[in-house]
């Protein structure tokens, strides 16, 4: 039975992670695996961000219901 398409690829990644793993002992491996890409902006500064913008605009609605002149 031939392979499909989306076999032969299914069978490609799979070797190529393969070779990315061959010669390398488990605790590489797993130091690796841990590896996540980061945020490039700290939760605090997005808290702050947060705050800011979601900040201005709720003091804006309150002003606007309770302030009309």
């Amino acid at each position: 039975m031939a392979q499909t398409p989306q076999q032969r690829r299914a069978n490609a990644k799979f070797a190529k992670e393969q070779d990315a793993r061959r010669g390398k002992s488990e605790d590489q491996l797993k130091k690796r695996a841990k590896d996540a890409p980061k945020s490039p902006i700290s939760p605090i500064w997005l808290a702050v961000l947060g705050f800011i913008v979601f900040g201005g605009l709720l003091f804006e609605v309150l002003s606007r219901l309770f302030l009309r002149d």
